[in-house]
């Protein structure tokens, strides 16, 4: 048999679909809820990881140049100690004042330059010592990050164990259905039911009023919507707006409050006042 085609369907076809794929979208909402804020949770658990994460890396290759540097600096002292012991060696074998001079102010400036290396081989150990106190507050924080993640992980996952089957069907249910909408209508609900704070693109009416903004629907409108001639919205909220009976709730009678009994004070006054002379 083949497919009826959606364009085809009534009116009141096509608002039975919907409210039928709504009813469907709310039960995957509410298996959703049920997992209340742990995926943004999870999510900014991961953020936060990922972050810290970088900042470790981060420090490791601060630490590693600094390290660096002072090997390097080192070196530099070495060098500079056998320059200061080679120009001393020479300086028994000047043969006049300017030699000596010569060799004294390069004596004097390689013994600054080490100084000068010592100087930066300190500071160097300094940041390095703050960068090592730094990255061990990281790795305790990471540490602690991951263990709370592991956890709000395992919670998350036990619930949608519980709500993944039934979440699984209510998809698949409501694929059918979108496939049984035009595709403007269902991208017309779409758009709707993602500007309503509880999701509801369709509703029906209650009480002389809409369900989602809870506004009251004129009569001609309301018999509007039980002739299912046309899609009609509400003109506060722009929700579908579809009748109980077809949507198969039972409209609410309103219970008739029996006429209170109007006590006689009237009378009683009338035969307690005073006869006129």
């Amino acid at each position: 048999m083949a497919k009826k085609d959606p364009t085809d369907l009534s009116v009141e076809e096509k608002l039975k679909t919907l409210y039928q794929l709504q009813t469907t979208l709310s039960g995957i909402d509410e298996k959703r809820a049920l997992r209340g804020e742990l995926p943004l949770e999870v999510q900014d658990l991961e953020d936060e990881i990922e972050g810290l994460t970088i900042r470790i890396e981060k420090i490791d290759n601060e630490i590693k140049d600094f390290q660096a540097a002072v090997v390097q600096k080192k070196g530099e002292i070495e060098q500079a100690k056998a320059s200061v012991e080679r120009y001393k060696s020479q300086l028994d074998e000047v043969k006049n004042n300017r030699e000596y001079d010569t060799l004294t102010k390069e004596i004097e400036f390689q013994e600054l330059e080490i100084e000068l290396c010592n100087k930066k081989i300190r500071e160097a150990q300094t940041r390095i010592d703050e960068r090592a106190r730094d990255l061990e507050q990281n790795n305790a924080l990471i540490a602690d990050r991951r263990t709370a993640l592991e956890e709000k992980k395992n919670e998350l996952d036990e619930i949608m164990s519980e709500t993944r089957a039934e979440e699984d069907r209510l998809k698949e249910k409501a694929k059918e259905l979108e496939v049984k909408i035009e595709p403007r209508l269902l991208q017309s609900f779409k758009r709707i039911r993602k500007n309503a704070r509880n999701g509801l693109g369709i509703v029906y009416v209650q009480r002389d009023a809409c369900g989602g903004c809870f506004n009251k629907i004129p009569p001609q409108r309301q018999l509007d919507i039980k002739m299912h001639k046309k899609i009609i919205v509400c003109e506060y909220c722009g929700r579908i707006m579809i009748d109980p009976e077809l949507a198969g709730i039972k409209p609410d009678t309103p219970v008739e409050e029996k006429p209170k009994r109007k006590r006689a004070i009237r009378k009683k006054k009338e035969e307690e006042a005073p006869a006129e002379d």
